[in-house]
């Protein structure tokens, strides 16, 4: 009874500083993240007016907090402050520069009210964690603002002037464009924005942008949510009918194919001593997969189908004529 009393206790705390991170927030988003029903919830926010906690709902929309009222903040725990050690040093990864500055201003703050054995414990962690950045730019190093400002711009429905060159440009083009969402792929961030000059959607890579600029210029249109651009991309690519691929790797090369096999399409694996059959779905069966499949080449054998084992021989008499003497 006192640990079930206990895990309230802390999810009541919780739901109330999740109250105060955001305007509105609905009672099917706090019982999704804590694993409870609906009235569970129901019952924690009576139980936090009951403590004076002024909260007004309103049927469709969610809880809020009354504007203006605050407690002291809530003390973090040791895990939750050693945890934000890890959030640093992946922010020098995946973000750019300015984000990077304006992340370790808010950590200084955090750090302010830690107790001291937490900050004794955070200052001995940091030199402990290495993440190694990637051999290649994320983002130009002459635009150091990128995604910053692309986040503000969002933020503010301001257009953005961007001086862009494509994977097939010989120069950068200028375009005018109304960002409505970033999103993450394939180690690279991207921006699905409204192109003035296509007058369409499309999307730009990051460190592909040469020059960014926000306008004075408020958004010309309403936009639909990013959500629904990346599921008409899923739905456009699902047209095209995918091929069931089974191959036969051996054991030394198949531990280092679990790193992207996901990305090709992967189903399953049966282990058959020696080596490993792996069986796989994808529809970029003529280029894609059978180059990815090459890197390998000297450990796999393709048991199915023939067309896939035509295109790569296809790959390899290529390369081999490319290399003749």
């Amino acid at each position: 009874m006192a640990v079930d009393t206990t895990k309230r206790f802390d999810r009541i705390v919780s739901i109330y500083i999740q109250l105060q991170s955001k305007r509105v927030v609905k009672a099917q988003e706090l019982a999704e993240r804590f694993g409870v029903s609906l009235r569970t919830i129901y019952r924690d926010i009576r139980s936090l007016e009951q403590a004076g906690v002024p909260i007004f709902g309103e049927a469709g929309a969610g809880y809020s907090i009354v504007e203006g009222y605050r407690l002291p903040p809530v003390l973090f725990t040791q895990e939750e402050a050693m945890s934000f050690v890890g959030a640093q040093k992946l922010m020098g990864k995946f973000m750019d520069r300015r984000l990077q500055e304006h992340y370790e201003a808010a950590l200084y703050k955090i750090k302010a009210v830690l107790r001291v054995t937490e900050k004794d414990s955070l200052s001995a962690l940091e030199s402990k964690i290495v993440v190694a950045k990637p051999g290649y730019d994320v983002f130009n190093n002459e635009v150091p603002h990128a995604l910053s400002h692309l986040i503000e711009s969002i933020a503010q429905r301001r257009q953005v002037f961007l001086s862009y060159k494509g994977v097939n440009d010989d120069k950068p083009k200028q375009r005018t464009i109304e960002p409505i969402g970033l999103f993450h792929e394939m180690n690279f961030w991207y921006v699905y924005a409204y192109c003035h000059i296509r007058q369409d959607y499309r999307q730009f890579r990051a460190d592909r942008i040469m020059e960014l600029k926000i306008l004075d210029k408020p958004f010309r249109r309403d936009h639909p949510p990013l959500g629904d651009f990346m599921a008409e991309r899923a739905r456009m690519h699902s047209d095209i009918p995918k091929m069931t691929i089974r191959i036969r790797v051996e054991n030394r090369h198949a531990a280092h194919m679990k790193w992207d096999r996901r990305y090709w399409g992967f189903v399953s694996e049966h282990d058959c001593g020696s080596h490993t059959e792996m069986v796989f779905e994808t529809r970029d069966f003529h280029e894609g997969f059978p180059r990815w499949l090459l890197m390998y080449g000297d450990g796999v054998q393709i048991l199915e189908p023939d067309s896939l084992r035509k295109r790569v021989k296809e790959l390899i008499e290529i390369v081999a004529s490319n290399f003749r003497d």
